[in-house]
């Protein structure tokens, strides 16, 4: 059976939370949108991903009166500070990226994506889950169509004026763009992490490591739940990393056996990279989050750039629709390339300093000193009001001599 459905203004590929942070943007101005996402309710609302988002982040939501998916549901504040250990000595970072008058949270994805889905539907969205075989159409005239099959195994064409392709890095809105469009520009860092799930909670929030055998953390995932990250080389494999060994390698760069362990539910070995496609817009379709870009997780902003790419795209819409103005649509790309290589340029460098710092068999011992000094600097620029780690001490730990790695 194939459907043609009545026009939307906006057809959003993809529900993760750039594309419901869109979706509720749109609704708010009264603007219809069609949300598609391929996978059911409950996998969506317990996928884990990122933890955290800055103050411009909590600002949109604000401004777009979405306080409530953050409001009371997040673990702590991000920009209050802190714990980084630095060869277990405990010092306290203290974000200073963003001038604000609100501050970053750590919110769980899933909370947040939990929260999107019911204020979307209980104020009149059309979310539509399990919507397999998605693709683009003519997306290079003012007709653009998206076609998917449903559950039942229908298949449903939906017309529209613009598609938000906000279907993450291996989603099918980029690979709608005909070849020679896209540029991709990649930084490859030479590492990896571990990345693991446990059903411990994080007490503070976050605990960031510096260490001669690499980069350590423990991160909330709400209020039973955390992820750990240990610096890895690229070519481990989880079954290089059974569960006993990652408990004592934490405890290890943090210098002190943590206060639980407790059972790891998921591990994964993700190499460092941020990668960026530009232009983000071609035709009716307008690539938002990672569609169109990947940060290192180690800036914990990917949902930051989300939020900020459907700000920008909602705004655009809401300006043609609104007023018959194109002029914000026709800028978008450059609009959100520019913010976008602003915050790769700052997790660039708070990844190098956070990792070169650590163990020297990645980089060697000339970029650890010049990383040394650059996190003494970071500290004492952002340590104001705070305990802040001593230019001295981090001299005197730089010029120690090295551990040998066992990795």
């Amino acid at each position: 059976m194939i459907t043609t459905d009545k026009n939307a203004t906006v057809v959003i590929v993809g529900g993760g939370v750039a594309g419901l942070t869109l979706g509720n943007f749109l609704l708010h101005r009264g603007i219809s949108c069609i949300v598609l996402e391929r996978h059911d309710r409950d996998y969506v609302e317990q996928r884990q991903r990122a933890g955290a988002l800055d103050a411009g982040g909590v600002r949109r939501l604000h401004e777009w009166g979405l306080t409530e998916v953050v409001e009371g549901h997040s673990g702590g504040n991000l920009d209050a500070g802190m714990p980084l250990l630095i060869e277990g000595e405990k010092r306290q970072w203290k974000r200073d990226d963003h001038s604000e008058d609100v501050g970053g949270v750590f919110c769980p994805q899933q909370i947040l994506v939990q929260n999107l889905i019911k204020v979307f539907l209980r104020d009149g969205g059309d979310l539509r889950f399990g919507a397999e075989d998605v693709s683009l159409h003519d997306i290079d005239t003012e007709h653009p169509l998206v076609r998917y099959r449903d559950a039942a195994g229908s298949t449903t064409t939906v017309s529209c004026d613009f598609i938000a392709g906000s279907d993450g890095f291996r989603g099918v809105s980029r690979t709608a763009i005909p070849e020679g469009i896209l540029t991709c520009s990649t930084h490859e860092f030479g590492y990896a992490w571990l990345t693991v799930m446990t059903e411990v909670p994080a007490t503070p929030p976050s605990v960031l490591a510096v260490h001669s055998r690499g980069f350590a953390a423990q991160i909330t995932r709400g209020p039973s739940a955390s992820r750990l990250y240990l610096q890895c080389p690229l070519t481990d494999t989880i079954e290089e990393w059974p569960d006993d060994r990652i408990w004592n390698e934490l405890d290890t760069r943090f210098g002190a056996p943590v206060p639980i362990r407790g059972p790891i539910t998921s591990k994964q070995v993700v190499p460092l990279r941020g990668v960026v496609f530009s232009p983000m817009s071609y035709g009716a379709l307008h690539l938002l989050g990672d569609a169109a870009h990947l940060i290192s997780p180690m800036s914990a902003e990917g949902m930051s750039l989300a939020l900020h790419d459907a700000d920008v795209f909602a705004r655009a819409v809401v300006q043609q629709v609104e007023s018959h103005d194109s002029g914000l649509l026709e800028s978008y790309s450059d609009t959100c390339l520019d913010h976008t290589w602003q915050r790769q340029a700052a997790a660039v460098r708070l990844t190098e300093t956070m990792h070169d710092s650590g163990d020297p068999s990645y980089e060697g011992e000339f970029r650890k000193q010049i990383a040394r000094r650059n996190l003494a600097h970071m500290l004492e620029r952002a340590g104001a009001g705070t305990l802040s780690l001593d230019t001295a001490d981090v001299l005197r730990q730089s010029s120690e001599p090295a551990a040998v790695s066992t990795r």
